[in-house]
C-alpha cells in the first residue's frame, strides 16, 4: 500500500471526520481531524493500516491548541500525522494512553505545559511541574493579541 492509498483509505472511511488531508511529500502527510474522532482514527491507523505510534507534539497557535500524533508506516517510510485543534476555552481530548502506553508521559507533559486535559488518562499525576511553577500556570501558553 502506497501513501496515496493510505490517505484515500482514511479519507473514505472517516470522510465526515476528516477536515483536511495535506501530503507534503511522498513520505510525509498530515490529516486534520475532528477531535472527537481521534480514538477510532488512531486505532484504524494503528491496527488496520499497520502504522506504529511514534510520539505526539503540541503547540499553542492562534487557532487553538494543536496536537500532532505522529505514526510511521515503516515499510514504506511514511510518517502520517493526525492533527487535532482544540479550543482555547476548553482544551480537552480523549487520552490515547489506554491504547498506546507510549503516550502516557507526553500527554502528562502537554497537560502541565499547556493545560490540555486528556480525558480518561490512566495516570494523570504531575510529571515535571511539581514545585517548579504554581498550580494553574501553563508556561507554554501564549498571549495572542
Amino acid at each position: 500500500m502506497n501513501t496515496d492509498e493510505i490517505l484515500k483509505n482514511i479519507k473514505d472511511k472517516f470522510n465526515a471526520e476528516v477536515i483536511e488531508v495535506f501530503k507534503k511529500w511522498e513520505t510525509r502527510a498530515t490529516i486534520t481531524i475532528k477531535p472527537a474522532s481521534l480514538l477510532p482514527i488512531a486505532e484504524y491507523v494503528f491496527k488496520d493500516l499497520d502504522c506504529r505510534f511514534i510520539i505526539a507534539t503540541a503547540n499553542h497557535t492562534k487557532k487553538g491548541f494543536e496536537i500532532l500524533y505522529h505514526f510511521s508506516k515503516d515499510n514504506i517510510g511514511l510518517i502520517v500525522n493526525l492533527n487535532v485543534i482544540l479550543p482555547v476555552e476548553k482544551p480537552e481530548i480523549e487520552s490515547l494512553s489506554n491504547m498506546f502506553s507510549a503516550t502516557n508521559w507526553i500527554e502528562r507533559e502537554m497537560h502541565e505545559l499547556y493545560g490540555i486535559v486528556f480525558l480518561n488518562h490512566p495516570e494523570p499525576e504531575k510529571l515535571i511541574s511539581e514545585g517548579n511553577w504554581a498550580e494553574g500556570v501553563y508556561p507554554y501558553r501564549r498571549d495572542f493579541k
